[in-house]
């Protein structure tokens, strides 16, 4: 069952995802050989958020992680379906004021799910009100996703659609501004505040930006690197450096 898309494994994800959003939990599964004092405290969490929890043999978890390291503790999660980009906007221009300050972050085919998991954690820490993928060529959020993310892939609106340049101009509709995060850019991102209402486009580890989507962005920037022997940021690391220059400015 390794790489199932439906548990939480590890300690600290499991314990934040039954504190934090005990709705998206189905099952608690625990480790026989769980000892105190985590088990008192895994224990007293699923009471309290009435979460039903089960002690079962570790090779239980080993098989449904796949091998994956799990800290003795699964948590079988209520399925759900990934949230389509229109259903989003309906329910984000509702809620959001008109022309209101907004962060969107569009991934261009991040097939590594560490990254993913590591760009999703960074946008619910600096205010993104989504992160935008690709249905093909792209990491989906599954348990690695859950883990590395700290559990924010749980929490944050991940979308994902059929065509990311399509998405950019329905965006553009809708009176965002594209920036995307290229190396070969003379501008830095640096250089002047970026838009209010901006959507960061994130290219591919190793590929960057693809041609097309470089084509749709409204403004390209790189993040100055001193020392050109390290080449090319990672592309987690890249999109934290740029959702942080935003809400440096607009979420303080």
């Amino acid at each position: 069952m390794k790489n199932n898309e439906n548990f939480c494994r590890g300690r600290k994800p499991v314990l934040d995802l039954i504190t934090k959003t005990p709705g998206l939990c189905s099952k608690l599964l625990i480790a026989d050989n769980v000892r105190p004092p985590f088990l008192d405290e895994i224990l007293k969490a699923a009471r309290d958020f009435n979460v039903t929890y089960q002690i079962v043999l570790p090779e239980v978890l080993d098989k449904i992680s796949g091998g994956e390291r799990h800290q003795g503790v699964i948590c079988k999660l209520t399925e759900s379906k990934p949230l389509e980009l229109e259903e989003f906007l309906r329910s984000f221009e509702k809620e959001k004021e008109k022309n209101s300050p907004c962060l969107l972050v569009i991934l261009d085919h991040i097939e590594d799910p560490h990254n993913l998991g590591a760009v999703i954690r960074s946008a619910e820490a600096g205010g993104v009100s989504a992160v935008i993928f690709a249905k093909r060529r792209c990491a989906v959020p599954n348990d690695t996703v859950i883990k590395i993310s700290a559990g924010a892939s749980l929490r944050l609106p991940l979308i994902q659609v059929a065509n990311i340049t399509n998405t950019i101009e329905r965006l553009k509709e809708l009176n965002f501004w594209v920036v995307g995060l290229s190396e070969k850019s003379e501008i830095s991102i640096w250089s002047e505040k970026l838009p209010e209402r901006c959507v960061l486009v994130v290219g591919a580890e190793g590929s960057g930006l693809s041609r097309l989507v470089i084509e749709h962005c409204d403004i390209l920037a790189k993040i100055p690197i001193k020392n050109d022997g390290v080449g090319s940021l990672n592309a987690s690391v890249a999109a934290a450096l740029g959702i942080f220059e935003w809400a440096r400015n607009f979420n303080s």
